[in-house]
């Protein structure tokens, strides 16, 4: 039996304490999301009985009603149509319950605006280089670890852009990540981008030569304080947080300069003082600390990982879906870019896609034994959801 969209919406209103307590209303794949005026006038259990309600949640300053893929959208439509209230984006909302969320809650958000925007570019990338990479194997002669399926030449000109493009992401994260955390920040996106080709400068040794370099003695150290504090001369590359910290020093500077400095000088010296400070401070201080604070945080990981028969596989697929469901998720995108950066592969993502993997197979578990048609009609959608990562 269809939904009736009204209806759900109708119920949806009525639960909440009319239209006079919504501030704002949008929806993402699977959740009305609402902004709402007075939670004390919400009656949860009547929402979590009303028409097509799979459940609800309060995170982050919103009041979250689940109905799953497809149907959301329609029962939004009947919601905005009903209400009065005015239609507005999933960030524009996001914006306005974050003054309602704490600060931990809010130091998330940023990092999932930071990010988001950034991952077309990565999993392009990504998929390309696991199409190259498996062609290469199947290319390369057995006496040399391939399959030796057929001779691949990697020196046409085919071959070397497909390379270019392979790398292009990850190999000028610091670049994107500079961009769009300027935007997020709200500073001159153009600046952030700046400081991000900034800190992987070919003047420095490349983060991932550091080690040879040193092994071999030609490590570059430098004195900050001579005989207290000194530097190695080494790039952020595979290094996503000291280019978040940097860009938000950066944009600090900016937006304080803009309303001191004469507006006949603020086109050269804002930009001159605000990157110049933001690189000094990121080089001579924050880098190297966060650089530190990063790879403690990943041997971490890499450590919990390698807990022998799977524990730590185990914890880290307990604590994964719960997380989802306080937004809590939204951090592990910082994870996964550390660890491409970094190792090449990311080992995260597979636990967390093997935890959606579950959650849809029980889904539509339920919905093969069950004998409710109403949940039969919720399991299989939401199994589908959950198999193609929205949960």
């Amino acid at each position: 039996m269809a939904l009736d969209y009204a209806q759900a919406a109708k119920e949806a209103l009525e639960a909440i304490g009319g239209a006079d307590n919504v501030v704002s209303a949008a929806h993402c794949a699977t959740r009305l999301r609402l902004v709402i005026a007075d939670d004390s006038k919400v009656d949860k259990d009547k929402l979590a009985n009303a028409v097509g309600a799979k459940g609800n949640f309060n995170n982050a300053g919103q009041l979250q009603i689940i109905y799953g893929t497809g149907t959301v959208n329609k029962v939004y439509d009947e919601f905005i149509k009903q209400s009065g209230v005015s239609a507005v984006s999933k960030d524009e909302a996001k914006q306005e319950a974050a003054q309602k969320g704490n600060a931990f809650q809010r130091a998330i958000k940023v990092l999932s605006d930071v990010f988001v925007p950034i991952i077309p570019a990565i999993v392009a990338s990504g998929m390309l280089m696991g199409v190259m990479s498996a062609i290469q194997f199947m290319g390369t002669p057995v006496a040399d670890g391939g399959a030796g399926m057929f001779n691949l030449d990697t020196t046409t000109v085919w071959w070397r852009i497909a390379a270019l493009i392979n790398g292009c992401a990850l190999g000028n994260l610091q670049i994107l990540l500079g961009f769009s955390a300027a935007t997020v920040f709200g500073g001159n996106p153009y600046l952030g981008a700046s400081l991000g080709a900034l800190l992987i400068s070919s003047d420095f040794i490349n983060s991932y030569d550091a080690s040879a370099a040193i092994a071999n003695g030609t490590m570059i150290t430098l004195d900050v304080i001579p005989g207290v504090y000194s530097i190695d001369w080494v790039g952020y590359q595979g290094h996503v947080i000291p280019i978040l910290v940097g860009v938000w020093i950066l944009c600090f500077f900016e937006k304080r300069l803009h309303k001191v400095v004469p507006e006949m000088f603020d086109l050269f010296v804002t930009p001159l003082v605000s990157v110049s400070a933001a690189a000094y401070i990121t080089i001579l201080f924050i880098g190297p600390i966060f650089v530190w604070l990063e790879n403690a945080i990943l041997s971490l990981l890499m450590f919990l990982l390698s807990v022998p028969f799977g524990i730590g596989y185990i914890a880290i697929g307990l604590i994964y879906s719960p997380s989802v469901v306080t937004g809590l998720h939204q951090m592990y995108t910082a994870i996964d870019v550390s660890m491409l950066a970094q190792y090449g592969v990311t080992y995260w993502l597979p636990i967390a896609s093997a935890a959606n993997i579950s959650q849809g197979g029980a889904c539509l578990a339920v919905a093969l034994r069950t004998k409710s048609e109403k949940t039969k009609s919720l399991a299989v959608p939401s199994g589908v959801s959950c198999l193609l990562g929205i949960t």
